[in-house]
């Protein structure tokens, strides 16, 4: 039972891509709500929500990686 080595990375890069998102959606989103009269505010909020989806996404995909590197799927 070896682990496939080249699944693993790409599993670690999207959790390396999930981490920035984590960290980077939620000052977007901070950093809209304090301006709500800016007159941006609205695709300020639009991206920091698609930022905090794609990090939810990136992180199932990257733990589904993980595992199958882990267990040769």
């Amino acid at each position: 039972m070896h682990t496939n080595k080249e699944k693993l990375l790409k599993g670690i890069k999207f959790m390396g891509g999930t981490l920035l998102l984590l960290i980077a959606a939620p000052i977007i989103l901070n950093s809209s709500f304090k301006n709500q009269d800016h007159p941006y505010f609205i695709p300020v909020v639009t991206i920091g929500i698609i930022l905090l989806f794609a990090a939810i996404y990136l992180g199932f995909k990257g733990i589904k990686t993980l595992i199958g590197a882990i267990f040769n799927d």
